[in-house]
């Protein structure tokens, strides 16, 4: 509610988030504790006896409170989440290292992120000492040293702690964490991720790093993965500026986020990848899964990260229709475009007075040839390479007028540790195969609280088509680019194709079986 209202302005979503609040703060215990069950169970956690993560839950209330306060100006939020902090800081005194690497076995979620960001708000310097000590040495220390342990975890537990070491660098400088965040984000998104950008299996990263062989799975890639690795890309990008963040970003947004949710708002937990397996939703009464709510705050933040500023400089990062209102600058700037239905964007500048600063177009690494710059309908006779950014160093005007194209082309990726097995891309577009819906039923597709369509379909074959020994896919034709229609050419015959993110109602393929030989004419 507070990033929908930040984002739109709508006050009914404030006055429903402020309701939330006050209604919150009068369950909250005068010693600061606040969650929907008793403090017993957290005699439980420090005790070893079983218990589902307490902390978890306390963290996801703290991270709701600091975002009513930040992007709804609560200050109720701010107060219900300092006596969270202060009950926290309580809790832990008295436990020795011992005792709370046996603690940070349970999923805490992301206590150190939502403390470190209760300290940069009140510059309260226990907040900072208590979210030090969600460091869990087991993870922190293989990735301050470069080296990838990271099989047989479960996946999602890992990334907000990790988002917490982020936020430690960025408020402390300490380059050790910085190192883990750049290792995990680096280690995870190149050999641990599908053609997708998402990640996992049945929820668990379980094989050795650039080894995703088998894995294709009914249970492939749970949607918070993708979301917190985009949350954690987003820190990454801001220390370094490479441009290879945002070909993930976007290559995730598209693919891994896009797509997860249907036409009544019911969201996806898992993405599978299993050929012949359909999306299957929460249910509006008996479901409603982490990916649920992760993906209710997502789906209010496709704003985010489209425009960066270094200095005086501007970043265009992603091709989605906004208008920026650069305050300090005095400086808006409107992009138009239907991308990825039509390969361009244009950019409109209004300015107070002249301004010199550079614009950096991003040029994404899946660009086709041909592409060119327009300012005010002049074209430039020079460009950038793909994975980099055309600056555009000058004095600006008011009316000013950047285009850009973007011409998009097929491309394949291997499944890491399979070769034979490979996605089709169209620019940063994931293709799938569509096969119907035969078979197919609503309780497949929309399930109870366990995760699993009933009946759970059987795995198909992929769809077998002809290796080119090149990294483009000569069994794909683009039927329409505009309509973002495709169709391939298979050992089995023409099969349609889609991006995968329109895909619903039906089964689908993202991985092809690759096979030597020649196509006939088709």
């Amino acid at each position: 509610m507070a990033i929908a209202y930040a984002t739109t302005g709508d006050q009914e979503l404030k006055q429903r988030g402020d309701e939330l609040v006050a209604a919150l703060a009068a369950c909250q215990q005068p010693n600061g504790y606040l969650s929907a069950f008793p403090s017993s169970f957290f005699d439980r956690l420090s005790s070893g006896q079983k218990v589902w993560a307490p902390f978890y839950t306390i963290h996801k209330i703290l991270v709701g409170m600091l975002d009513m306060h930040e992007y709804a100006g609560n200050a109720q939020a701010l107060q219900v989440a300092v006596g969270i902090g202060n009950w926290t800081v309580r809790w832990l005194n008295g436990f020795s290292d011992a005792e709370m690497a046996h603690i940070l076995k349970t999923e805490y979620g992301g206590m150190n992120d939502g403390l470190y960001r209760l300290y940069a708000i009140t510059g309260n310097g226990r907040y900072l000492d208590a979210a030090h000590r969600f460091d869990q040495a087991s993870l922190f220390d293989p990735l301050s040293g470069h080296r990838d342990e990271l099989q047989g975890l479960h996946s999602n537990t890992q990334i907000p702690k990790v988002l917490g070491a982020a936020r430690r660098y960025e408020l402390t400088g300490e380059p050790r964490y910085r190192r883990i965040a750049e290792f995990f984000w680096e280690t995870v998104t190149r050999n641990r991720s599908y053609a997708t950008g998402g990640s996992s299996n049945d929820e668990f990263w379980n094989t050795p790093p650039g080894d995703l062989k088998g894995q294709l799975g009914l249970y492939s890639a749970e949607c918070c993965v993708a979301y917190n690795l985009m949350k954690l890309t987003r820190h990454i990008y801001a220390w370094n500026g490479d441009p290879r963040a945002f070909d993930y970003y976007e290559r995730t947004l598209y693919n891994a986020r896009l797509g997860t949710q249907d036409g009544d708002g019911m969201k996806l937990y898992y993405y599978p990848l299993q050929p012949g397996a359909a999306k299957f939703y929460n249910s509006p009464t008996d479901s409603f899964w982490c990916c649920t709510g992760t993906g209710a705050e997502e789906f209010a933040r496709f704003n985010d990260n489209i425009y960066f500023r270094d200095h005086d400089d501007l970043y265009v990062n992603l091709f989605i229709p906004s208008e920026l209102d650069w305050q300090e600058r005095k400086l808006r700037l409107r992009q138009e475009t239907a991308f990825p239905r039509e390969p361009l964007t244009k950019l409109k500048l209004s300015l107070a007075a002249p301004t010199t600063f550079a614009l950096n177009l991003r040029v994404p690494s899946w660009i086709g040839s041909g592409a060119r710059v327009r300012i005010n309908d002049q074209p430039l006779d020079v460009f950038a390479s793909p994975g980099s950014y055309l600056t555009l160093q000058r004095e600006w005007h008011d009316g000013d007028r950047v285009e850009m194209d973007l011409p998009m082309r097929l491309s394949t990726e291997s499944l890491p540790g399979d070769d034979n097995l490979q996605a089709t891309l169209y620019g940063p577009l994931v293709l799938a195969a569509r096969l119907g819906d035969k078979g197919l039923t609503r309780d497949m597709q929309y399930c109870g609280y366990d995760a699993a369509p009933k009946p759970e379909p059987k795995p198909w074959p992929a769809p077998r088509v002809t290796a080119s020994g090149t990294n483009e896919a000569p069994w794909m034709n683009v039927l329409s680019a505009q309509d973002l229609r495709f169709e391939a050419q298979t050992r089995d015959g023409k099969l349609p194709v889609a991006p995968l993110n329109q895909v619903h109602g039906e089964r689908y393929a993202v991985y092809w079986q690759t096979e030597p030989g020649a196509l006939g004419n088709s």
